[in-house]
């Protein structure tokens, strides 16, 4: 086989077809990149894609990211897949518009510009709502353009000309307008229930808000005295209760039992010095943990007994008495009889056996008395937005439950102080447990009960849109099984399940920055009354049409409500709701704005595909799965895709604290954004991925051996015209092969583009280009193409290369965005010219030839023995090359080596001469334990070397042209 060093004689190495090519081995995209970036912008890629005539359409909305901040590992992987879906959606044939977006209300940004305020001493509160609500829009503005050049600098395509914004005027008004429709279609509605709040942000949260952590809090044992009848056998003894929220016992209006728990009266017979517990006590307790709350009171097993059974039928018809009925200067606050029933949320396998009731705190309690019909008597409302015990609670009015950071607060510890002051607490201590936080501040959230306003998912909507079911509920279950297809498909089992339990939609939300629930309500009237809400098309039509010309800002703009109500209702009638919408309203609602009301939008405003991380099943693929359900009647989308989380090359968290964060712009001025682009295609989106240096480190190299392979392409297709183009059925065996596995390829690539697998996608495209081609047919192409003359052969191994560097550049495009219009330029260069504006290449199916494919396979097994017993003679230093040897091959099967004999097999394993023998093999020859009946004798070539080709053969120096074999000195002629 020929070489690319200086051959033995000079003047032959120029008549030698070498590669040539301008194409650099190493890469340098970190500096190069960004010209193609500024390329693309320059000729209008995106733009000239949308030309395009006749192609169906193919929608990715994009989930929009927050606008606050840089962009970590995961908005990188996030985007870049959406990237490689729309890229090979384009290329397949489609119009694959995608419009950027981002959201830009709520409260991490009004979070920001208060922590501005705060360092320069200013108050929130005493600055007017619409100057607030600019310095939030400025800040998100100011965010949106830097995320949008982080974006790019990806290699992310899209029109970010025209991105969208949750905040834009029109994207206001439609928000609005799907809020609207709530309230027209009775599906919004005011209630008062506990609800995951906030203290720090002062407002109402929603699951998806919410993250959970580990979190120390105080546990208390308190005791509740039968009060009740007052002749009941257990009168004077003690219902013991057990809470990790002290601050609660100040709103407890109940407690609870289980009808089927067995319960036990237990009395105190001896007591240690430091306990809360007397001798002679009675405690009523769940059989199952009195010894567990005994230890916790610091009594010895000698120091209690059990002394009756208590029958749940004598429970019955008890009052208890609140452990601070009668304290001095409790002002009768707690002195009414506690409420005492059974309640089937109840269990002995922890605490007691018996609940503490605040139903202003805990939504089983609310519903358990909300279905009594009995909210009223035991409702509170102790509890301000702060967080803080209304002033004028008895002993803790004006205490926090959290401090203003997020700590702990002093209510916890005042609320205990006091029992233990009255003789109300039997035991105390800490617990370690997982607890619901803020995901914004950090800082752990209380249940409260306080108005608000909410989206029913039972009611029964009279829309005309039941053909998936009558309540947004039903709509959505079924549109998860009916509509849509998930990848992976474990993300349908996921979000029906949280569908399914999910309470009503809490869309109100206590801050200033978002847009507003755009709905008035009847002073004097009860929220229950069917005219508590103003419902009029025509004022939700002017409300539209002024946050369309003004944005939502309007809405808090002094004479607002008059102008709006005007001729249509008295503004003296009715209050103005200045509640904002929950962002995931926003973004829930961005199929209206965008698939709806866009040019680049669609017909019937759903998309193809959803695609974020699998925190969306409780975020955004679930309200907008709300949302549109409830104004469209259906899912927003036909596909749902989720990726995983992000995780170090040990599988760990990234965390700050930890060190161990891999930063994008950090890849891409280290290696380039193709390289982190490559990772992503590398790995299993679907689940957890890992990321690292040692990782990205094997990516660069696996880059380095594709980037190789387009090299050579390039160089043996220098000067490549129409007129060396061989047509397939003239082509040798060995070429035909390589078009076959190129059909299966192509088919192998369309799936799995089609099906979102790019893992699957790049490990077939590498493999092939690094075992089939790369490590065989080049190996074996590389003598024709080098020193054969004008030959069929070589123009044959040319077409290929054609036909493989078109395929190869465009399937890698939606992955290697820089680097295969590096490529492609090469050999195509031209101001308009772009590897990322032509689609894939049909590719003929007839191309392949099973009865080839079989052939090629035995073919291979037996180069594969002939190539291991080479590679032991050349480590024992027999041989330099393998052109130095002829082997004897050995071949048991007849078919084999008639299949042999019509393949030039000297050339197939790159040897200067080689026989097949049916001869019974001897004792020493080289046998590949896996390859049945083959085995192979060495023997050196015979001849002189050749001085052009440097094959070693008989016929070498027998020709007009001095020191050539045959084949060289008819291409020398």
């Amino acid at each position: 086989m020929c070489s690319d060093k200086t051959t033995d004689t000079p003047e032959y190495k120029d008549t030698l077809n070498l590669p040539k090519t301008d194409f650099p081995m190493r890469a340098g995209l970190p500096k190069r990149e960004p010209a193609w970036l500024e390329r693309w912008e320059k000729i209008g890629v995106y733009d000239r894609l949308r030309e395009k005539q006749g192609r169906k359409p193919f929608i990715l909305h994009d989930g929009p990211p927050y606008a606050n901040g840089h962009l970590h590992i995961g908005h990188a992987l996030n985007k870049t897949i959406k990237d490689m879906i729309v890229r090979s959606h384009q290329m397949m044939g489609h119009d694959a518009r995608y419009v950027p977006g981002w959201d830009c209300h709520g409260l991490p940004i009004e979070w920001k510009i208060e922590e501005q305020y705060r360092k320069k001493g200013k108050n929130k509160d005493e600055v007017n709502v619409v100057d607030f609500r600019r310095e939030c829009r400025a800040f998100a503005d100011e965010w949106v353009g830097i995320q949008r050049e982080e974006f790019k600098r990806l290699g992310i395509t899209g029109n970010w000309a025209d991105p969208y914004l949750t905040m834009a005027y029109d994207a206001e008004a439609v928000i609005a307008d799907e809020f609207m429709k709530f309230l027209m279609n009775g599906t919004l509605y005011q209630g008062s229930k506990p609800v995951m709040w906030s203290p720090i942000e002062k407002t109402a949260l929603a699951e998806a808000e919410v993250e959970y952590h580990d979190k120390e809090s105080f546990t208390i044992w308190v005791k509740f005295k039968v009060a009740e009848p007052a002749d009941h056998k257990l009168a004077g003894a003690h219902v013991v209760i057990w809470t990790t929220t002290p601050w609660t016992i100040p709103s407890n209006k109940a407690v609870v039992y289980g009808d089927e728990i067995a319960y036990g009266l237990y009395e105190v017979t001896g007591t240690p010095d430091e306990c809360w517990a007397n001798v002679g006590d009675k405690y009523i307790l769940a059989d199952n943990l009195a010894a567990d709350v005994f230890r916790r009171a610091r009594l010895d097993d000698d120091q209690w007994t059990r002394v009756a059974d208590v029958p749940a039928s004598d429970l019955e018809g008890i009052g208890l008495a609140h452990p601070l009925a009668g304290a001095e200067g409790g002002n009768g606050e707690w002195d009414d009889i506690r409420d005492f029933r059974a309640a089937d949320f109840v269990t002995d396998t922890e605490g007691t056996g018996f609940v503490h009731c605040a139903p202003s705190h805990g939504m089983e309690e609310f519903e358990l008395y909300r279905d009594l019909g009995m909210l009223e008597q035991v409702i509170t409302y102790n509890v301000m937005d702060d967080g803080s015990f209304r002033a004028d609670l008895p002993f803790f009015g004006g205490k926090f439950i959290l401090s203003r950071k997020g700590g702990e607060g002093d209510a916890n510890k005042t609320v205990i102080d006091k029992l233990v002051e009255v003789g109300g607490l039997l035991a105390r201590g800490k617990i370690k447990h997982s607890y619901p936080h803020s995901w914004r501040s950090k800082a752990p959230i209380i249940y409260r009960n306080t108005p608000q306003w909410f989206a029913s998912v039972d009611r029964k909507l009279d829309d005309g849109m039941g053909e998936m079911g009558d309540s947004i509920r039903e709509r959505a279950l079924r549109s998860i099984d009916e509509l849509v297809k998930w990848t992976p498909q474990r993300g349908r089992n996921r979000l029906f399940s949280m569908i399914e339990d999910r309470p009503d939609w809490v869309l109100s939300r206590q801050r200033a920055w978002g847009v507003p629930l755009t709905c008035f309500t009847k002073k004097g009237a009860l929220p229950t009354d069917a005219d508590y809400l103003l419902r009029n098309a025509d004022l939700n039509a002017r409300i539209k049409a002024e946050f369309k010309e003004h944005g939502a800002d309007v809405w808090y703009e002094d004479g607002f409500k008059a102008k709006v109500l005007d001729g249509i209702a008295d503004p003296e009638a009715y209050d103005q709701v200045f509640d904002v919408l929950d962002v995931w309203f926003d973004s829930g609602s961005t199929h209206a704005f965008v698939l709806r009301d866009r040019e680049d939008g669609t017909e019937d405003g759903i998309a193809d595909v959803y695609m974020e991380g699998t925190d969306q099943h409780r975020g955004w693929f679930h309200s907008s799965l709300l949302q549109a359900c409830g104004t469209k009647g259906r899912a927003p989308y036909r596909n749902v895709v989720t990726h995983g989380f992000t995780l170090d090359e040990k599988g760990m968290k990234m965390s700050k604290s930890l060190g161990n964060t891999i930063v994008p712009e950090a890849v891409i001025k280290q290696y380039g954004a193709d390289i982190l682009r490559l990772w992503v295609a590398q790995t299993d989106y679907t689940a957890d991925q890992r990321i690292g240096p040692e990782i990205l480190k094997g990516t660069a190299d696996s880059y380095r051996r594709l980037r190789n392979t387009m090299r050579y392409m390039l160089g043996s297709l220098a000067d490549f015209t129409e007129a060396d183009r061989v047509d397939p059925a003239e082509m040798p065996r060995l070429e035909r092969w390589v078009l076959g596995r190129l059909a299966e390829l192509d088919a192998q690539v369309r799936e799995g583009y089609a099906k979102f697998d790019f893992q699957g996608v790049f490990s077939a495209i590498f493999n092939f280009a690094t075992v089939d081609l790369s490590a065989f047919y080049f190996d074996i192409r590389k003598d024709a193409l080098y020193c054969d003359g004008d030959t069929l052969r070589r123009r044959s191994a040319r077409t290929v290369l054609d036909i493989l560097f078109h395929r190869l550049t465009t399937w890698l495009a939606p992955v290697l965005v820089f680097t295969m219009e590096e490529v492609w330029l090469e050999r195509f260069p031209g101001d308009d010219s772009s590897v990322h504006l032509v689609d894939f290449p049909e590719t003929p199916a007839d191309w392949r030839n099973a009865e080839l494919e079989e052939a090629m396979a035995k073919v291979r097994r037996v180069r594969r023995a002939v190539t291991a017993s080479l590679e032991l003679q050349r480590r024992e230093k027999v041989i330099g090359s393998s052109l130095e040897a002829a082997p004897v091959v050995h071949i048991d099967d007849k078919d084999t080596r008639e299949l042999l004999a019509t393949f030039d097999v000297d050339d197939l394993c790159i040897t200067s001469g080689l026989s097949v023998t049916g001869d019974p093999s001897p004792a020493e020859a080289f046998r590949v334990p896996e390859i049945n009946g083959v085995s192979v004798v060495f023997e050196k070539a015979e001849g002189a070397k050749c001085q052009r080709c440097w094959k070693i053969l008989p016929d070498v120096g027998a020709h007009s042209h001095a020191g050539v074999c045959g084949r060289c000195n008819e291409a020398l002629s």
